[in-house]
This record gives structure tokens, sequence and C-alpha cells, in this order.
């Protein structure tokens, strides 16, 4: 288990004063309960306790969304790392260390269950400061750090999953940032629609950037080609026609799939909503034409999902909000984020 006891008392790591750890919340196991998580007390530096506004109070564990095959995929990635000899791990050895996780950049922390993972599968225990979700902030902080997080073990095996934790939770916590920064100016706008990711992940590391868009409060879009079925341009090209094509997908996915059509006129759309498409794309459409389409298609359609796609950016998606379109999807969400900057530095004795 890597449940670990909280503590009321602050302590010190090196010249770092640190909150009392909270309990884990058993993220990359089958539990996950944070009641009755101690704040500390109200003399002990509490930097990183954020919510942006409109963001609802965490009630749910994420991690239990994640598929039977992630702790795999996990092992993988360690194994990846060290395929052959680790001289760095024989070279200090089996002593028991601790080592400070810090936030050195703003953003979301999303990722918690697999930095809890790559060191659980080594042996490891984890301590955090915050909740996943919270915000880093080391705008505050003295020396532009905020101790996130502790891990302990042997300084061998902390430094065999050093890289691999850093690498993921930082990734993740770029694309909660991300996402969190879209539904803010979505809520900030006064729209009511989804804002969601896309297909466009890294293969073998989409289960992590899926999962940090929920992190960040953004709708994930479909998981996979089965998820729902998805009618692309080449779709429609290959097949000849959006009728002919959403008749063939309703006949092989039947009445339990959602049918999505890609489209680049009204037309089209019109034509896609008749033949039984349960949500039209449109995609590539200048921002006015976009919104103007929608409109009509809602008198025709009231009831079929109209996404908006195709280019667009945190700082664009304002131009395509109107109560007439539904979802607001973009690939930068996973394609163009900064990551989140972490560090993780064993103490050092006085």
């Amino acid at each position: 288990s890597t449940e670990v006891r909280a503590t009321n008392m602050a302590f010190q790591a090196g010249n770092e004063w640190l909150p009392p750890p909270v309990p884990l919340m058993r993220q990359g196991t089958s539990g996950g309960d944070t009641s009755g998580i101690d704040e500390p007390p109200p003399d002990v530096p509490r930097l990183v306790m954020q919510q942006t506004s409109g963001i609802q109070p965490r009630a749910l564990n994420l991690a239990t969304l994640l598929p039977p095959h992630w702790k795999q995929e996990v092992q993988r990635w360690i194994h990846d790392d060290v395929p052959q000899f680790d001289v760095g791990g024989f070279v200090v050895g089996e002593k028991n260390e601790t080592a400070i996780l810090y936030g050195k950049s703003y953003g979301v922390l999303a990722g918690v269950p697999f930095f809890n993972y790559v060191f659980e599968y080594l042996g490891c225990t984890v301590t955090w400061f915050m909740e996943e979700q919270d915000i880093v902030d080391p705008s505050y902080a003295e020396n532009r750090k905020v101790a996130v997080a502790e891990v302990k073990g042997p300084a061998r095996l902390i430094l065999l999953g050093e890289r691999t934790a850093l690498n993921t939770l930082s990734r993740a916590s770029g694309i909660a940032t991300s996402a969190r920064n879209a539904v803010d100016k979505a809520q900030q706008q006064g729209w009511h629609g989804s804002v969601a990711g896309t297909r466009k992940t890294t293969p073998g590391f989409r289960v992590v950037e899926k999962y940090a868009l929920l992190c960040g409060g953004a709708a994930t879009h479909r998981l996979d080609l089965s998820q729902m079925v998805m009618l692309k341009d080449n779709h429609i090209w290959s097949t000849g026609d959006i009728t002919s094509a959403v008749t063939l997908a309703r006949k092989a996915c039947g009445f339990s799939s959602k049918i999505e059509v890609e489209v680049s006129a009204l037309a089209d759309a019109l034509t896609a909503a008749a033949a039984g498409a349960d949500i039209v794309m449109l995609d590539n459409m200048d921002p006015s034409e976009l919104k103007k389409a929608a409109k009509e298609f809602k008198v025709a359609y009231p009831h079929v999902l109209v996404e908006a796609s195709g280019g667009i950016t945190v700082a664009t998606m304002h131009q395509y909000m109107s109560s007439d379109v539904d979802i607001i999807s973009q690939g930068c969400l996973t394609q163009g984020y900064a990551c989140i900057d972490f560090s993780l530095k064993i103490t050092r004795a006085e």
C-alpha cells in the first residue's frame, strides 16, 4: 500500500520547512478516500492550496476511472528506462533517503496516480502535501519552488524512478493546466457548452493525456476508435456520400453508439442529421460563418449536437462560442501545451 499516515506537525527537510503531509489518496490502487484530510496549522506556510473560480471542489477520485492495464504501462516505461545495468544506482546504493518533489512553475497538479505507482512498483512510499487538481503556485515561495510531495525509499530506487515519474507528472500537469485555462475562459465568457480535447494524443501515452484533460475540467472526447463513430472527410469520400456512410455506420454500431459526422458546410450538416447523425462537427470554418450555420442548423435539428473544431486555440475559442454550439474541441490541449516544471531532490544532511 502507498497510504501514508498524516501528521499534524511541520517538519524540516534540509533548509526547507514543509507543511504536514496529508493521507495519500491511494491513487493507483483500487481505493480513493480523501475525507478527513487535516489542514496545516495556521502558522505553517501553505502556498499551493488554490482553486480557480468556477471549478467545483473535488468529490470523486478520478484514478478509479483508469483501465486495468495502466499499471502495466507504467512498468513498461520503467523497464524501458533501465534495460541493462543501472550504474548510477549502484553508486548510490541501498541507503534509505527522503526526496522532496518541488513544483517550480504555475500549473494544475495532475498525473498523481502514475507518479505514485512508479514508486510503489519500486518499493518506495509517497506522501502528498496537496491534492490532485490543486494549483501549484511557486510565485509566493521564497525560493520560487513549492514542496508538493515527499518520496521515501532506497536511494537507488528513488533515482531509478525519478525521471519517469517527473516526465509523466510534468506532462499531465501541463495538459491539465491548458484544459483548466480553456474551461475558465469558457466560464468567463458565460458559455455553457463542453470544452473537449481530441484524439490527437501520443501513442502509448493516451491514458495519461486523456486523464489529464479530466483533471483540468475538460471533456476527453472519444477515447478511441471503438467508443464513438466519427465519420471524417476521408470516410465520406471513400464511401461516396454522407447518407451512405451514416447508414452503414448505424447498421454496424446499432443504437448504443453515437455517430458524429465532420462537415464544412451547412448543407452537409443537414444531410448528416437527416441520415441519423447524433453530432455534427463544423470543421475549419470561419467563426462568423460557423455560428451562422450552427444557428440555422439548430432550427431544423435542435436535439443534434454541434461541435466546433479545426485550429481552435484557447486564445481564439471565444470567437466560436454561441448558444447554438455545444462543444468546442481543441487538439492543442494535448499537442501544444507547456510542461509544468517539477524537480525531485534528495534532502541533504546538515
